[in-house]
């Protein structure tokens, strides 16, 4: 089995919040654990994330330590890189052995291409995100970053997070939506059979049908309201609620 989920934004809303939704994370993470083979995380895991070279964001130990007992047992881990968890360094890469996606990649499994974004960046002519994109994960600016003290850094980086939530959600393009579009293309265009994203908050299952090929844009949508994970059996790709993986 191979399971997709992203936008868990833990650290977003109150400590009891958060520390709930990462007790499901953790109970997922156990529940997938007999049956995966290969793990994708579609980008904002964290609503926050900066590393430096000795500390990291303390409030998700537990996280980090069930993503390392998932590995251990052989599960393939590839993490992209989302909106709100910019600042990683190598941490997960050089103790955890989790490969960091800095963009979209392309994989195929099953015999099915898949192409998998977080989804940010999608939106037509948002020059000004690309921008702060690019600034945000430059490193050279990560570098002199790291000269702050930890404790203002990491507290930088979660007013940063909320910044990001209050523009993307400002530039959401009401009836349309630029990760379908581009979903469409993707398969239509390029011939994918599926294409994963997550950020918009929105779970998507849509067939796409083109002249002579068909493929399924599923959005992931997120844990702050209605978790859901997508399972790809070797045959086809579905998007599940937790609750529902947690009571198989």
């Amino acid at each position: 089995m191979v399971y997709f989920l992203s936008d868990v934004h833990l650290g977003y809303g109150s400590p009891e919040q958060s520390r709930q939704r990462e007790s499901l994370l953790i109970a997922t993470l156990e529940a997938i654990t007999p049956s995966a083979t290969h793990l994708f995380l579609v980008g904002d895991i964290f609503d926050y994330w900066f590393e430096y070279r000795t500390v990291l964001p303390r409030q998700f130990f537990r996280t980090i330590a069930a993503l390392e007992r998932l590995r251990a047992r052989g599960v393939q881990i590839e993490y992209l890189v989302g909106n709100h968890d910019f600042g990683h360094n190598d941490f997960f890469e050089r103790e955890l052995d989790i490969t960091i996606h800095w963009n979209d990649i392309e994989r195929t499994l099953g015999g099915k291409r898949f192409y998998i974004a977080h989804g940010d960046g999608k939106v037509a002519g948002d020059w000004g995100y690309h921008l702060l994109r690019t600034l945000l994960r430059n490193r050279i600016a990560n570098v002199l970053y790291r000269w702050i003290h930890p404790d203002i850094g990491i507290g930088l980086a979660a007013f940063s997070s909320r910044n990001s939530r209050a523009y993307t959600s400002a530039r959401d393009d009401g009836t349309s939506d630029s990760l379908v579009d581009f979903a469409r293309r993707t398969i239509c265009e390029r011939g994918f059979d599926y294409v994963v994203m997550g950020h918009r908050h929105r779970p998507i299952v849509l067939d796409i049908t083109c002249d002579d090929h068909c493929g399924t844009y599923i959005n992931l949508g997120d844990w702050l309201r209605s978790p859901r994970i997508a399972v790809f059996d070797g045959k086809t790709c579905t998007l599940i609620e937790v609750e529902q993986l947690l009571k198989s």
